[in-house]
């Protein structure tokens, strides 16, 4: 058998750490995760962390990795998990990596191309204009400098919005532009296996799941976050809303609501983004026992 890594991707709250869970139980193997706020040891309620007994079933990669200030980057992400799979294939051919932060699975998967950096003043200008007007602003100027990345990319993620205009404003091509090279050579076979639902049911488990984060004490997470709210690892949805909570600049049901909201869309956007690779097969998260056939099938 050639060395494979099974990916299962697909967008928040549609159940793909019980999937990951069952493959890699399955397979006698290994999971690395690919989101890019779960690697953050302080962060736990919020991101949907795997509970204590999935990760004491199977071994995770970039789980409580690293430090919230850390700037863990997409680039950082392809170095930490081209290292980790070769600890999991030193004992099993078969890999599990799990996750819906596209650009890390695309990392991995193809490599990153090099990407322009923009002078100095026009990131000090950027980040004070964000500072003063915060993500509308952001979003504006977006829409208007770079539609592609407005469409595609990260819209609630300040950092990559910042990042996405300083490439425009160096290169005057979109940074998604830049995600198109040429892709690098894999030493090992990868099966990608997308995790959908449809919406009204997806939406549903997004609603209930924030419902269960609040229950669990989200708020009380983010009370004691606030000293470091600055940092690129909390500008992420879950925290900025409480964040505007605890300001008294929102009331609670309204912070609980957005959270909602931003989730949804959040996960259209990593929808938009995964269906836009045809290796991708789609199954239901729920039906283990024929994603675990579908690979088994790969494998003869």
């Amino acid at each position: 058998m050639h060395k494979t890594c099974i990916i299962i991707a697909g967008p928040t709250a549609v159940g793909k750490t019980n999937a990951a869970v069952e493959v890699a139980k399955h397979f006698s193997t290994e999971i690395i995760s690919s989101d890019s706020r779960q690697c953050y040891t302080e962060l736990n309620i919020g991101v949907a962390k795997p509970s204590q007994e999935y990760l004491a079933a199977v071994t995770h990669h970039f789980i409580n990795s690293h430090s919230i200030h850390d700037n863990v980057s997409a680039a950082d992400f392809e170095v930490f998990a081209a290292d980790a799979i070769k600890k999991v294939f030193q004992k099993s051919d078969v890999a599990v990596m799990v996750g819906g932060t596209g650009l890390y699975i695309k990392a991995f998967c193809d490599g990153l191309d090099a990407i322009p950096v923009a002078s100095e003043a026009y990131r000090k200008e950027l980040k004070q204009n964000y500072q003063e007007q915060g993500i509308p602003w952001l979003a504006a100027e977006l829409a208007r400098k770079d539609p592609q990345f407005y469409v595609q990319g990260e819209m609630q993620n300040p950092q990559r919005m910042m990042r996405a205009l300083e490439v425009m404003h160096a290169s005057g091509k979109s940074i998604i532009s830049f995600y198109t090279g040429v892709k690098k050579k894999r030493d090992f076979e990868i099966i990608k296996i997308g995790l959908e639902l449809p919406r009204a049911e997806l939406y549903e488990n997004i609603n209930n799941r924030t419902t269960e984060m609040i229950e669990a004490g989200l708020l009380e997470e983010v009370k004691s976050l606030q000293t470091w709210r600055h940092l690129n690892s909390l500008q992420t949805v879950g925290y900025r809303e409480l964040f505007s909570y605890i300001d008294g600049g929102l009331p609670f049901e309204n912070a609980v609501d957005l959270i909602k909201q931003n989730t949804r869309h959040y996960a259209k956007r990593q929808m938009t983004w995964f269906k836009k690779d045809s290796e991708f097969t789609w199954m239901k998260p729920d039906d283990t026992e024929t994603l675990i056939s579908f690979i088994n099938d790969k494998f003869k």
